[in-house]
């Protein structure tokens, strides 16, 4: 198994983890999850009980709505080994993800995309800009609050992400509550056409805590190519004039 293959396991399994976490107290939130394919569904089971049950759930939800089937679409089991798959459920149950900092389990998640990209064997590496080039060019954008934020080839949402830390940064007193709601969940626009790498953008986002478990992503992150939003042409014009 590739390390990305890798990264994609430990995505689906961190995701039923956080949304079993949100369906208990103190958040309680409603679960978009079926019974027969949460979290709880895959404690318990261990050899060629759990691989065949893990391989259905990952069919099954990939025909879910929202963010859910987004996350889970065209998924496969890659682990071959049943011990392997029931060792990294013990080690992902043991943990309190939701409790964790964004900032923590979202550094530890694109650490894991970086070293991916690394790879050179997976050619992952074109949909990951390391993040000083990435933090000099949000720096030229400028990007503000209460605008939208557009990448057409969006990746693994790096840019996002540092678009994001940027606006929390620069205008920190411009931004109240409508203003910080609006930049969680109705700001950035993207294209990604590979679903894998689509599917790695929206997990490392919603560990940035961007966006809602049971929200619409499709709506944002899109699977297919379609008019970019004015305001990124608007900065790549201003970059491209030497203006700020």
């Amino acid at each position: 198994m590739g390390y990305g293959d890798y990264l994609e396991q430990l995505t689906y399994l961190l995701f039923l983890k956080m949304a079993d976490e949100y369906s208990k107290p103190p958040y309680l939130r409603p679960s978009t999850i079926p019974a027969q394919y949460n979290w709880e569904s895959l404690r318990g089971l261990r050899g060629a009980e759990l691989e065949l049950h893990y391989s259905i759930l990952l069919r099954e939800l990939g025909k879910e709505k929202g963010l859910l089937g987004q996350i889970f679409v065209k998924s496969q089991n890659k682990i071959q080994d049943p011990a392997k798959l029931y060792k990294l459920i013990e080690l992902i149950d043991r943990e309190q993800w939701v409790l964790m900092g964004a900032d923590v389990k979202g550094d530890i998640y694109e650490g894991i995309l970086e070293r991916n990209a690394e790879d050179t064997k997976s050619g992952a590496g074109q949909y990951f800009t390391p993040r000083a080039i990435i933090k000099a060019i949000v720096a030229c954008v400028d990007p503000k609050p209460n605008k939208s934020i557009a990448d057409p080839a969006c990746g693994t949402g790096g840019f996002f992400l540092a678009a994001y830390d940027y606006v929390l940064e620069h205008y920190k007193k411009e931004l109240d509550k409508e203003a910080k709601e609006l930049l969680k969940k109705n700001t950035f626009f993207g294209n990604e056409i590979v679903a894998s790498t689509r599917r790695l953008c929206l997990m490392n986002m919603f560990l940035h805590n961007i966006g809602e478990l049971d929200g619409e992503p499709h709506r944002h992150i899109q699977a297919h190519h379609s008019e970019p939003h004015l305001h990124l042409y608007d900065a790549c014009e201003r970059l491209l004039h030497g203006e700020r």
